[in-house]
């Protein structure tokens, strides 16, 4: 090799992309069973240690088929399941109380943990990072909060914050 020529990149031990089947949704990349295809190293380094994908060949493709036929099954029930809940969310109104100053301000504010204190005083558990607040509430007033139960169902809350 001469001094002063550069190698191509392949010499360098980088790798073009890989083919990998995912196991599981992954946001941003595929859903569960596709075949895509990524940098070796998010690969290497963050999909195979997780499970959430498999290099691709002929047993895992026959592993992949077994287990998108348990999955959709699986799915089907967490989608009804969510869509029960959404449709008893949406019937609901909440209305939470707090201190306010002379101006009509809030002292604090409602956050995403004291939606899912109220939810679950109805009877209702949901995690909190399913309530998607884009910041907390800070004024009087109804409000509407969508809260992601799945992947596909998404239910509108109605809050409503009220002077104690």
């Amino acid at each position: 090799m001469t001094a002063g020529r550069l190698l191509p990149a392949a010499s360098y031990g980088e790798e073009t992309n890989m083919e990998v089947i995912l196991r599981e949704h992954v946001d941003n990349l595929g859903k569960r069973g596709e075949v895509v295809k990524v940098a070796p190293g998010y690969a290497r380094n963050f999909l195979l240690p997780r499970k959430l994908a498999l290099p691709v060949n002929d047993g895992n493709r026959k592993l992949i088929d077994r287990e998108r036929k348990l999955a959709d099954v699986r799915e089907a029930e967490d989608r009804a399941t969510a869509e029960a809940l959404a449709s008893r969310i949406a019937q609901l109104e909440l209305t939470i109380t707090r201190r306010v100053g002379e101006t009509e301000q809030l002292y604090g504010s409602v956050t995403s943990a004291d939606l899912a204190e109220a939810l679950s005083a109805h009877g209702i558990e949901v995690d909190r990072r399913k309530i998607q607040l884009a910041e907390p509430l800070k004024a009087l007033g109804e409000s509407t909060v969508p809260v992601k139960l799945h992947r596909d169902v998404t239910a509108q809350l109605k809050v409503t914050v009220a002077k104690q």
